[in-house]
This record gives structure tokens, sequence and C-alpha cells, in this order.
């Protein structure tokens, strides 16, 4: 037995607080020989004797039936075996609820014939030392329900406090906070089982309160329509802790709290579950409100983690789930990758509104979502592209994008009484072993989706290493990133090329053809054959076109007086992506106004294609540029369907005959005759012709003998580093005036002959 429960009062036990009662009662009844004290349970709570016998434990019980039938009586007298009287009073609260029994037992009488003093004369004797018991015991069962209260407000504040740093700090993966959020919940809020239940997002998760366990899954199956209808009814938490019996046929097998988890537009889209044993404590309004402010945090989580218009995951969400598939992923597991654009939602935006665009991004992200296979995901990663992942092989991979393309054309987007055509692109591709990030999982699959697109729309197609246009696209995908890199970093730089006039030119002078060429993160030069076309697909022909004018233009300014009226040019090419932004000419042709440099010194090259295909806005450039002094030529002449019929309306004041017809001049009589008939229509209009690609001294001389101006190529002059140019050219400060007598040309050849 403890110490509490004898009169060996330790400091520090719980019997101990109360022996001044006991020297206080025996000082007021000095014939009492021991004192207890039982709970309103009739569970002993102290004693100043070790045992107590049967006797009195069958009195207490008795007492505690009695105290229940007349809670106006304050006690009563028995005896126990010797005629040794027991008096039992009754300890209440302000309420009347018996909190404790004090027993005191006192010493038999003398004699048989002597009665006990009877219950009221020794209660009176008691009374003040029994108040001041009764007032403590109130004070200690305040004390212990403050501080069961104040515990249970600080294990709430601490899980509402854990649950915010969680969501603060470094993000998780957002299914993984769902089950930590919702596991702590369960076992917080002393649940057998919970749930988190939101159907339109797929999520469904089922928890148990003891590790071994499992949930009664079956019970919310049978019931989760029910429960759902319920949270959604109700806009507070849903408290349900009647459980079923003959008289609640209607209730359910558990205790139940429910709450609706809604969307930050209000509504209804799940609900949090949470489920107690019948014979467990009923829930409180203090539970149904902890339950209500982590069921928002759960859907802060959830609306986090899933793109709003499609339901599918959002790109930092399904990002962290790509890492979790490459950190567990088995060699004999296949992985896919589906890359799905919208065909023409720009035009469905335009023809029927914003809102109907959104309306087909919630139709097709519900279709993937109903037929992504088990453990598949999907994201929509931006405005009208999709990504998906599949546990399958590619053939596999490839029917299951069949079926989602020809389910896109039967989505139902009715406007305006008439069917508008949907459908979707489709790239894919098998995910590399070697992949370690998103840009390297999704890469070839985009690659096979542009193609798909290139190649007629709505269409599926796999990722082929030995398809040509595919590996340039995959292969664009990789350099453009380096591009922009080399663009941000100050890797970009210009080479220069000679151009020289064959013997038989008229009025003829030495040019440069400025070419580009960027730097890669080794140091090594990368021509542009390399990166070209990865400028031209990602839309950076525009920037790389304002670096090179703003280049070439800073590079001659130092020697604008030097290179003032000497005859000789330099040739800029700019792209045709650069006709089509507004801006471009203006600023071309302020530069160049403002540079200080003869304009004459600069002439401006578009390929015959890109003038083509933007005839109007190359047409106002070009005469703007040739009423400001500039030069224009049209470069790879001849390769165009329309060369001629342009040709009369554009101020071309030069012509670069492609190379293709100036390779096969000695063996091709075609292309001789091509050279040939270019060079006289360009002398009769008075435009130069310059032929490109001259590899060997046999095609310049007979490319010279056709009748072509200028002769471009490695057999005229290999490109060196403009700024190596340059320094053939002496800063105005040092310019001597034997070096101005030079004769010009003389100081030219020697120059390009290096």
């Amino acid at each position: 037995m403890s110490p509490a429960a004898t009169g060996d009062y330790v400091p520090g036990q719980p019997g101990y607080r109360f022996d001044p009662y006991v020297r206080l009662m025996r000082s007021l009844l000095p014939r009492a020989n021991s004192i207890a004290m039982f709970g309103p349970a009739g569970e002993l709570v102290w004693s100043t004797d070790t045992m107590t016998g049967p006797d009195l434990m069958n009195i207490i019980d008795d007492a505690l039936l009695g105290a229940g039938t007349n809670p106006g009586l304050a006690g009563q007298l028995r005896l126990i075996e010797g005629n040794q009287p027991v008096y039992l009073c009754w300890l209440r609260d302000e309420d009347q609820k018996l909190m404790a029994i004090l027993c005191v037992l006192t010493r038999a009488a003398e004699s048989a014939e002597r009665r006990p003093p009877d219950f009221t004369f020794v209660y009176s004797l008691l009374a003040p030392a029994l108040e001041c018991l009764r007032r403590d015991l109130i004070a200690q069962a305040t004390i212990e329900e403050l501080t069961q209260t104040v515990g249970g407000l600080d294990k709430d504040l601490h899980l509402l406090l854990s649950q915010g740093a969680a969501q603060s700090g470094a993000p998780a993966e957002g299914s993984n906070e769902l089950q930590v959020l919702l596991q702590q919940t369960i076992e917080h809020l002393r649940a057998c089982t919970g749930a988190l239940l939101v159907p339109e997002k797929s999520v469904t998760l089922v928890r148990s309160g003891d590790a071994l366990l499992p949930p009664d899954s079956a019970f919310l199956m049978r019931s989760h329509r029910r429960l759902l209808s319920l949270a959604q009814s109700q806009k507070e938490p849903v408290l349900a802790n009647d459980t079923q019996s003959p008289e609640n046929p209607d209730g359910f097998n558990y205790r139940v709290l429910c709450c609706a988890l809604s969307s930050r537009a209000g509504r209804a889209i799940g609900m949090l579950v949470l489920l107690r044993e019948p014979t467990a404590e009923p829930f409180t309004q203090r539970d149904a409100h902890i339950a209500q402010i982590l069921a928002r945090k759960a859907i802060a989580v959830i609306e986090s983690s899933f793109d709003p218009l499609s339901g599918l995951y959002t790109r930092p969400e399904f990002e962290r789930r790509v890492r979790a598939v490459i950190a567990e992923r088995k060699s004999s597991q296949p992985w896919s990758v589906l890359y799905i654009d919208v065909d023409q939602l720009h035009a469905i935006n335009e023809k029927s509104g914003m809102h109907v665009g959104d309306a087909l991004l919630g139709q097709l992200g519900e279709l993937m979502r109903k037929r992504l296979p088990p453990g598949g995901f999907g994201a929509r990663i931006s405005g009208d592209r999709f990504v998906l992942m599949v546990s399958a092989a590619i053939a596999d991979a490839e029917r299951f994008a069949e079926a989602l393309r020809e389910g896109a054309e039967q989505l139902p987007m009715l406007q305006a009484d008439s069917r508008m055509p949907v459908s979707i692109s489709i790239g894919v591709a098998p995910m590399e072993p070697t992949a370690q990030e998103l840009a390297h999982v999704l890469a070839a699959a985009e690659t096979a989706c542009k193609a798909a697109k290139d190649r007629g729309r709505n269409r599926v197609e796999i990722y082929q290493p030995s398809d040509v246009s595919i590996v340039r696209r995959f292969a664009d995908i990789g350099i453009s990133e380096q591009l922009r890199d080399a663009i941000e970093h100050g890797r970009l730089h210009l080479y220069a090329q000679l151009i020289l006039p064959f013997a038989s030119a008229e009025t003829a002078r030495p040019h440069y053809e400025l070419l580009l060429r960027m730097r890669d993160e080794k140091g090594q030069n990368v021509g542009p054959d390399s990166f070209l076309s990865a400028a031209t697909r990602y839309q950076l022909m525009p920037v790389i076109d304002r670096w090179v004018v703003n280049h070439v233009i800073d590079a001659l300014q130092p020697r604008a007086g030097v290179l003032e009226g000497r005859a000789l040019g330099f040739c800029v090419n700019f792209s045709g992506q650069s006709l089509n932004d507004d801006s471009f000419g203006d600023m071309l042709l302020e530069r160049v106004a403002a540079s200080g440099l003869d304009p004459e010194l600069l002439c401006f090259e578009l390929t015959e294609n890109a003038t083509v295909a933007n005839l109007a806005p190359a047409e106002s450039l070009m005469r703007r540029l040739r009423d400001l002094g500039c030069g224009v030529a049209l470069d790879d002449f001849g390769t165009g369907l329309s060369s001629l019929s342009c040709l009369r309306q554009l101020p071309v004041t030069m012509l670069k005959i492609d190379g293709s017809f100036v390779r096969d001049v000695l063996k091709d009589t075609r292309a001789e005759s091509m050279v040939r008939a270019i060079a006289q229509l360009a002398r009769s209009m008075s435009i130069t012709t310059v032929a490109e690609y001259i590899e060997t001294e046999a095609i310049s001389r007979r490319i010279a003998e056709l009748g072509v101006d200028y002769g471009q190529g490695f057999a005229i002059g290999r490109p060196i580093p403009l700024s190596d140019v340059l320094t053939e050219l002496p800063l105005p400060s040092e310019a001597t005036s034997e070096r101005r007598a030079l004769g010009e040309a003389d100081a030219w050849y020697a120059a390009g002959s290096r």
C-alpha cells in the first residue's frame, strides 16, 4: 500500500497534504481512532490506518447508495464489528455532486448499554474541519480541471503550430504532408479511425489510431456517401455521438465527427471523418473546433498541390513525385512519359472566350484523371500543356496515349449550338535510366509532342532516336538552355569572314560578313550550325539580333573617323523573327543614326525565305535602311519559290547566291546556268552579286567567268575574330599620315590574307 493510503505522511506524496485535517479532527473529536477518505466511486484516497477491513468497505458501498438517494443528508452513523462507531460524512461540491466520503472510526463505548454519540452531534463538532476539507477538495478539483484544460489546449496549440511550421518550412511532398496531418489529428482527438476524402482530386486517405489494428475501411466504404452528404449539408462540423441501437436505428456504428472540406471558392469538395468506438467518450465541441481548423489546413495543402482547373498536380508537386520515382525506381520497372499539348487553344479562347478554354482544360483534366492507370500521376505544367507519368512500357503507353487522344475528340465542347473541334497532340517517350531532373525526364516526350504538332496535330508520336526531325528537336532543347546561359553570361562573340571582289568587278570594294559564335562553359567555340536552329525554334533570335547590332556598333564606333570614306563594308545578319518585332526596326535605325558611323559601311542581310515570309515588314525596313544610306542584301538567293516576283519590289543592293549552286558549279550544268542567270539578272538591275561557299581556286575562277562580282569562302579567307580585324585599324589618335596614305585595297587584302 502506498504512503497515500497509510498513516505515514511522507512530504511530496498525495496523502501528506491531509495531515493538518487529521490533527484538527482528532483535536475536535478525541475519541477518533482512524480517519479515511474514499472517492465518489468508493476508491480509497487516503487513510491513517494501513488496512481497511471488509466490513468498512461494505459500509462504504452502502453509503454510496445512500448518498445518491438522499442528496440532502450530510451523512450517517454506522456500527461495525464490536459496536465500533463509524461516522460517514458526505462531502459535496456547490452543485451537490458527491466528491468524497470522509470516514471517522471512534473508540467503542466502555459498556454495551452506552450508546455512541449520534451523527448530528459528531458532525457539529467536525463541521469546521469538514468545511475546510470540502473547500480544499473543490479547489483541488478546479485546479485539476484547469490543468487538464490547459494541457489539452497546449497539445492543441502544439499540433496547430507544428502544422504551421511544416507548411512554412521546406516544402514536403503534398501527399506525405496530408498523411502526417491526418495521423496527428487522429492521435490528438483519440479517434480509432480517420479519413480524408476528396473525390474530385482523387484523394483517399484512411488511417488507424492504433498501429496494431487496421482502420475500418469497410464502414467508410458503406457510409462515405451518407457522411459526405451530411458534412456538405452543414456549415459547422457534424457531431453524431448517438450510435446505432434499437432506439436509434439510423445511427452509425461509431461516434462520428465529420467536417466538410471547402475550396477557396466556398464549394464543398470533400470531408474529414473521425470515428470513436461506441464505448469511448463522446466527441465535444472543442474536438469539432480543432478538427475544423485541421480540415482547413488539409484543404490548403490540397489546393497548393493540385491545379484548380484540371484537378491534376501542380508543377512543383509533380516535380516532387518525379524525384520520388527517380529515387525509388527499380531497373525492372519501366516508366513512360506523355507530353500533351492542346491543339489551337488560343483559337478557342479568341473565338469563344477564355471561360470556354478553361472549361476545356477542366474536361481534359478529368479525362486524364479517370483514365490514369494505377500508380500513374500527372500535372498541368503550363497553360495548355499536360504531362503524365505511367508505370508502363512504351507500347502500353502508346496505346494509352491513343485512347486519350480519341477521348479528347469526344469531349462535349458545345458553343453557340455548334460543336467545336477539340484535339490534342501527344508525345510519348520512355523515362531514361540516367534521368535525374524533370527537364531530362520531359525532354524526349516534349520533342515528340512538337513533332506531332508539326506533322498535322491530333496525333501521337513516339520518340525515335532514328527520326532526324525529332532528334534535331531533342538536341535543340539542350542547346537552347546553353544558349540562354551564354547570352546571360556574355559568351557570344563575332567573327569576320572576308568577301573579295573578282578582277572583273566594277567599283568593287572588300567586305566582311560578321558571323556569330558561342563559347561553351569549357571555353570552346560553338558554330551557328549547332545553336541557330534552337534559337529559331525557341524564339531567341530577336534577342540575339539586338545583341549583334549593339555589339557591332559598339566595336566600330571607336574607329568611326578612320573608317569614314574607306572603300569597305561590314555585312550584318538579322532574322525574320525580328521583322515581326515592331520595336526592332526603330531600334536598328536609331542606333545606326546615332552611332557616328558612315551608314555606307553597313549592309544588313536577310535570308530570302525570311524576306518572302515577311514581305511587307521586310520591304518597309529595307526602304528605311536604304534611305539612311545602308546597304541591303538577300542571303541564300535562289532557294525561294517567289524570288523573281519579289525582287523587283525590294530595294536590294546585293544578292548572295546560295552555296548549294556554287559548290556544284563545276559538275552540274543546271547549277552553272542558275549562277549565270542570277549574275546577268542582278547586273541588269544594278545589284551586286556574291557567291558563297567558294572552297577551291577552280570554283573561284569559274564563278568569276560567270559574271559574279564577289566571292566568299575558305578559298578567299577563313573567319577570324572581329577584334583581330579591328586591330588593323588604328584609333584616330594613333593614325599617321603614312598609314592614311596606304592604298586602301592593298591594306585590306593584306588583312584578309592572314
